[in-house]
C-alpha cells in the first residue's frame, strides 16, 4: 500500500508538472511569468538556507539561470508578448519533461536497486544505479521527442542526467550546511520550490547559453 508521503509526492508532483507544462506551452508571457514567480521563490528559499552564512555565490547560482531564461524567451524564442503562433517553446518544454523523467526514474531505480552511492556524504540517497537507470529512460524519452535531430537527441540525453545530478548535489550541499532536509514546505511530498528546481538550474543555463551563442 502506498504511503501518505509517496501519495502526496505523486499527487502534488502531477499538479506541479501540469501547471509547469501548460504555462510553458501556452504563451511566452505565461512562460516568462512562471519563471519569474519560481525564481523569486527559489531566491527566497536560498536566502533562508544561507542565513548567517555568505550568500553571494549561492544567490548567483540561483539568479543566473532565471535571468538567462528570460533573455532566451524574449530575444530568441519569441518576439511579441501575445504571439502564441510563433512561440517556440519546445526547447524549454523538452528540458522540463526530460528532466522530470530523469528525476522520476533515477528515484525509482535508486530506491529499488541502489547500492553504490555516488557522494554519500552530501546526498546519501543518490546511487550510481539510480543515475544510470534515469539516464537510460531519459535517452529513450529523448529519442521519442527529438527523433529527427541526432545532435539534439545526444545533447538532451547526456546533458540532463549530468546537470540534474550536479544540481541536486549542489543544493544538497547547501541544505547540509544549513542542517535541513528540504529547502521549504511549499510542495507536499517534495519540499520547497528549490528542491523541485535544483535539477533544472544548471540545464537552463547551459541550454540558454547554447541557443543564444548559436543564434549570434
Amino acid at each position: 500500500m502506498i504511503s501518505i508521503e509517496n501519495r502526496n509526492r505523486l499527487i502534488f508532483g502531477i499538479i506541479y508538472i501540469t501547471l509547469l507544462l501548460f504555462s510553458i506551452s501556452y504563451s511566452p508571457l505565461s512562460c516568462s511569468a512562471l519563471f519569474v514567480l519560481i525564481g523569486f521563490i527559489c531566491l527566497y528559499e536560498m536566502w533562508k538556507l544561507r542565513k548567517g552564512k555568505t550568500k553571494f555565490i549561492a544567490i548567483l547560482y540561483v539568479l543566473i539561470p532565471f535571468i538567462l531564461i528570460q533573455i532566451l524567451i524574449w530575444n530568441y524564442l519569441s518576439f511579441t508578448v501575445y504571439d502564441t503562433k510563433n512561440w517556440n517553446f519546445k526547447p524549454i518544454l523538452y528540458l522540463v519533461i526530460l528532466t522530470s523523467i530523469y528525476d522520476s526514474f533515477a528515484y525509482i531505480v535508486g530506491v529499488k536497486f541502489g547500492k553504490n552511492k555516488i557522494m554519500p556524504s552530501i546526498s546519501p540517497k543518490k546511487s550510481w544505479e539510480g543515475f544510470f537507470g534515469g539516464f537510460v529512460f531519459t535517452a529513450f524519452a529523448a529519442a521519442y521527442f527529438v527523433n529527427d535531430d541526432t545532435t539534439t537527441f545526444l545533447f538532451y540525453s547526456f546533458l540532463i542526467p549530468i546537470s540534474a545530478t550536479a544540481g541536486d548535489f549542489i543544493e544538497s550541499s547547501f541544505k547540509r550546511q544549513a542542517d535541513v532536509k528540504d529547502s521549504g514546505k511549499l510542495i507536499p511530498g517534495h519540499g520547497g520550490m528549490l528542491d523541485r528546481m535544483d535539477s533544472l538550474l544548471i540545464s537552463i543555463s547551459i541550454i540558454s547559453l547554447l541557443i543564444i551563442y548559436t543564434s549570434i
